[in-house]
């Protein structure tokens, strides 16, 4: 498998990768709690760590829903978090003209799954010598991100490093189904596989506010999830928590609460040193 390090971490090795923060970067405050509760919980159990947060949410369903900080303040939160838990840092991209500017701010830069197969942001993404983790469009099949790690590849990806996330695909009734097959078929392309525990949970235009269409969730449904993955064999995963989802900015109605962490960390482990042994 093609790991790759970040700071003083390795992704794909014997240790699992937790990725994790809030969905987003609302506050300096919130931040540093959500990573340095994380961090603690990683360190107890032994799993690598990398904080996340986003500074824009480019991709919402309603027009009126909260973008966040911007491109300025909201980096400038996630690598002053980042550095002062001494972790590695992620945040998603939208736009190839935003490469340069977020690869001075993070580790690992996040290509969002409705334009994981745009290739002016991948190459973009590749060229700035990141590490790249690119989440699996509900719409494509495992096998259809072949392509995807090919463009990446070409764009001198590979020697910085390519994860692939799954994060649930859609199925027809406001609802995302996981392919466990499918993520073992990620497996073999050859690179550290991430599973999305939250945005799985999603239901896509299945809850309204305000008279728009919302992504609803299955929260409870979370840690089932996760469990799960952890005991298919991937190498990371990816969750969003925050201390009151139902006052979160965004993706409250899938962000886990965090002070249910703690337990679930420990079940993961378990799983986690079974499948390993």
């Amino acid at each position: 498998m093609n790991s790759f390090n970040l700071k003083d971490i390795t992704v794909g090795n014997e240790k699992l990768t937790i990725i994790a923060g809030p969905c987003s970067a609302e506050s300096y405050d919130l931040c540093m709690t959500i990573g340095s509760t994380l961090k603690a919980l990683c360190d107890k159990h032994n799993f690598n760590y990398i904080f996340k947060a986003s500074f824009d949410k480019a991709n919402r369903s309603s027009i009126k829903t909260a973008r966040g900080l911007g491109i300025d303040k909201g980096l400038k939160i996630i690598n002053q978090v980042a550095k002062e838990l001494g972790t590695p840092a992620t945040t998603d991209i939208h736009e190839a003209a935003q490469a340069t500017t977020i690869s001075q701010a993070v580790d690992l830069i996040q290509i969002p799954a409705f334009l994981c197969r745009q290739t002016d942001l991948l190459v973009a993404a590749a060229k700035t010598g990141r590490a790249i983790n690119v989440k699996k469009g509900q719409f494509l099949s495992p096998n259809e991100m072949t392509s995807v790690v090919q463009k990446l590849e070409e764009a001198g990806a590979k020697e910085n490093g390519i994860m692939l996330t799954e994060r649930g695909t859609f199925f027809g009734y406001n609802r995302l189904v996981n392919d466990f097959i499918g993520i073992g078929d990620m497996m073999d392309l050859g690179y550290p596989t991430c599973f999305d525990v939250t945005h799985s949970t999603q239901l896509p235009g299945g809850s309204s506010q305000d008279g728009a269409k919302i992504t609803g969730g299955r929260p409870d449904r979370g840690p089932m999830l996760a469990k799960c993955a952890t005991a298919a064999g991937v190498q990371t995963l990816f969750l969003e928590t925050h201390p009151d989802p139902k006052n979160a900015l965004s993706d409250g109605a899938t962000m886990l609460p965090l002070d249910t962490l703690a337990p679930l960390f420990s079940q993961i482990e378990n799983i986690y040193n079974a499948v390993k042994s």
